[in-house]
């Protein structure tokens, strides 16, 4: 069975542990020759990296295992990259959440004022790892899961169109995996769906089992009174158990399908805000470097100073196995059905062409087909149409440096009530991220 050189681009992520700890669970399906780490920040990705080494080291000696900051040595003799990094690391974050607040507009990750200033930091490093991979790996395929991925899909559609990169999320990923749950299902991969929209801003419109029995009543009927929140959620952080809860407000807007939990900070940014500024000095970037950063690097130096794995704090990222999912299919010629953020180009009749849309695709080793949609209701048209102006202009004011454009695509954010607002929030976003984003003018 062929095995595969992997790349970790993020290798001082929080998440890298758990990636490594996956890939060893799934050998059996996707087995691994070499796991290479990269990162620009070589001090955090040191402490990361030696952790890794000895766990490798211990549970699958026959892994070859390096990291580097020199692309040369990281992307050379590579058949996939891995990519989900950060700019800014969760600093960044903490600004993109209370810049919008002070304004009185939600805070958030990849919604909002927020995402589009995360996607203004992350466009050109994610560039910048495609074209190494494209220099030393030319035959790699990317894998890119760096948020926010809607606008870095559109960055790679207009910067590089003819690159081996494969944009894809999680998000809809844990929403089906509760789906299941809700079905009685043991896992997702009992389930064939239909779903259309952008990242993080999408719907179901079909979903069966694997006799074709329709799950959509069932599911429906679970989500119209508790929305996706499940009898398994007792571990469950109260922020995100209150996200899968308020899916029943999304649900009720357009009970023909099931949406996307992202959507309550479209189609609710009154509730969300109101939720949120109750701590607006303590916002979900707080809580990570409070909490996960400070145990994932906890972890990580226990085993260097132990010298051994055995016991360790890193866990196994199974909710990141569509990752390996996607590089099995590729690897192997599965076929798979998966959502991907792919061109529209049809696929979506009534919708534009050029659009960057999360829709179900067949993956095998050339690439991915596209499954078609067909025609999508008026409410969803005009919710997308207007998301993905965001996406465009935000990626237009990335090229050509252009503050006109950053400031219409802030105005024209559901979450963002007037146009003077957007200029306010963008100004102060602008002081923020010097040197991170490119100077408009």
């Amino acid at each position: 069975m062929k095995k595969s050189s992997v790349v970790i681009a993020g290798g001082g992520s929080t998440f890298t542990p758990g990636i490594v700890l996956m890939l060893l669970e799934h050998q059996d399906r996707f087995p691994v020759r070499q796991i290479k780490l990269y990162d620009n920040d070589a001090e955090r990705q040191k402490k990361i990296a030696e952790a890794c080494r000895i766990l490798l080291a211990e549970r699958a000696p026959d892994i070859a295992f390096s990291y580097s900051v020199r692309p040369e040595e990281a992307f050379s003799d590579v058949d996939f990259v891995m990519a989900h990094i950060r700019v800014g690391k969760y600093a960044m974050r903490e600004k993109d959440e209370k810049i919008p607040m002070r304004h009185g507009v939600l805070g958030q990750e990849t919604c909002g004022p927020g995402g589009i200033a995360y996607g203004m930091r992350s466009i050109g490093g994610v560039i910048e790892i495609l074209d190494y991979m494209e220099k030393y790996s030319p035959d790699a395929w990317m894998l890119n899961y760096s948020n926010p991925a809607a606008i870095v899909a559109e960055a790679c559609r207009r910067l590089r169109p003819c690159s081996r990169v494969i944009n894809i999320c999680d998000m809809p990923v844990g929403i089906e995996e509760r789906m299941a749950e809700i079905a009685g299902l043991k896992s997702r991969r009992e389930m064939t769906v239909r779903y259309y929209g952008l990242n993080h801003f999408g719907w179901w419109c079909d979903i069966r089992d694997r006799d074709g029995n329709d799950l959509m009543p069932a599911i429906k009927a679970h989500v119209a009174g508790c929305g996706y929140v499940v009898d398994s959620d007792a571990g469950t952080e109260p922020d995100w158990r209150e996200t899968f809860a308020k899916a029943r407000d999304v649900y009720a807007v357009d009970p023909d399908t099931l949406p996307n939990t992202y959507l309550k900070y479209y189609l609710f940014p009154d509730y969300v805000f109101r939720h949120d500024s109750r701590h607006p000095e303590h916002t979900r970037a707080s809580e990570v470097m409070e909490h996960r950063e400070k145990e994932v690097f906890a972890a990580a130096a226990d085993i260097v100073a132990r010298g051994t794995a055995a016991g360790c704090g890193f866990h196994s990222d199974e909710h990141a196995s569509y990752i390996v999912d996607l590089a099995e299919a590729i690897a192997f010629n599965r076929q798979a059905r998966m959502l991907l953020i792919v061109e529209n180009d049809g696929a979506i009749s009534n919708f534009a062409s050029d659009a960057m849309v999360e829709i179900p695709c067949l993956v095998g080793s050339a690439g991915y087909e596209k499954i078609s949609i067909g025609r999508i209701p008026l409410f969803q048209k005009g919710l997308m149409e207007q998301q993905v102006a965001v996406e465009k202009l935000v990626v237009d004011a990335w090229i050509n440096g252009s503050y006109q454009a950053l400031w219409q695509a802030i105005t024209l954010s559901r979450t963002v009530p007037s146009a003077s607002v957007a200029k306010a929030i963008l100004d102060d976003l602008i002081e923020a991220n010097r040197g991170y984003w490119p100077e408009l003018k």
